[in-house]
């Protein structure tokens, strides 16, 4: 990944309007994410704390890259939510 496209889910973490938001927890998320997704999955999914819906479209989509990203995606979120947890 460039400089550019580094800890894009720390920085849309960051600038969401969740609550549970802080520097902490989306540094976490993005060092699992650094361990699970590719740099193009970490786009993909950086766009979902702007727009939710789209990880919905993504989700019930019937292409088969979507369906493997999906499955990607839970299995980090899972582990994300374990390893940042405390």
């Amino acid at each position: 990944a460039s400089v550019v496209d580094a800890n894009q889910i720390e920085r849309a973490c960051n600038r969401s309007d969740r609550p549970a938001a802080n520097r902490r927890l989306s540094g976490c998320i993005q060092d699992v994410a650094d361990l699970m997704l590719s740099g193009s999955e970490q786009r993909l999914a950086a766009t979902f704390f702007k727009d939710p819906h789209k990880s919905q479209e993504i989700r019930q989509s019937d292409r088969s890259s979507h369906e493997e990203f999906w499955q990607r995606w839970k299995e980090f979120g899972e582990t994300a939510e374990i390893y940042c947890a405390g």
